[in-house]
């Protein structure tokens, strides 16, 4: 909601730079998908460590307070 509200103040500002951005937008997207993957590759993976280093502990019936 804040960009597109962002995106219409610089539309009513300078409309050749917000229609610049518009156009833009799925290009800059597409070259952001792989970074978003990874990261979320990378927190799975953590995740799966951290249970898997746990485990010990929730089998002897460890319970954080």
């Amino acid at each position: 909601m804040f960009t597109f509200i962002a995106w219409l103040i610089l539309l009513v500002l300078c409309w050749p730079l917000a229609i610049i951005a518009l156009l833009l937008w799925p290009l800059i997207w597409l070259v952001l998908l792989p970074f978003r993957l990874i990261g979320i590759t990378f927190e799975a993976l953590f995740v799966l460590l951290r249970a898997i280093l746990l485990l010990p502990a929730k089998v002897l019936g460890y319970r954080p307070k």
